[in-house]
């Protein structure tokens, strides 16, 4: 499989890290949107959101129980915004599910 978040999984490709456990990786984002942006992946490999079923939903809850936590302690205390993109139409560049965290400043209403 050629996906470069599974290689950054594997530390193939570097990445300046937030977060780790044995669930899931956060890393900051190469090309931020905004003042902290986050992508926080699922180790297991799962396409996007049209992906995930019931033997790989207890992975989302636990990245979903994390998000927060990751969130802290990127010092986001006045809110964030978590975003993933499932397919194609919805801009989805890299296919391997992942959630967006950004925040840091006020977000416009449209961006996302």
């Amino acid at each position: 499989m050629d996906c470069i978040f599974c290689k950054i999984i594997e530390g193939a490709i570097p990445s300046n890290k937030a977060y780790e456990d044995e669930y899931m990786l956060a890393f900051h984002d190469i090309n931020p949107q905004a003042p902290v942006h986050i992508l926080v992946i699922p180790k297991e490999h799962i396409p996007s959101a049209d992906g995930v079923n019931a033997e790989n939903s207890a992975v989302i809850a636990k990245i979903f129980e994390a998000i927060p936590k990751i969130a802290a302690a990127a010092g986001l205390k006045n809110g964030y915004r978590v975003i993933t993109n499932c397919g194609d139409d919805a801009c989805q560049t890299v296919k391997h599910l992942h959630f967006h965290i950004m925040g840091g400043k006020k977000l416009p209403e449209n961006m996302g």
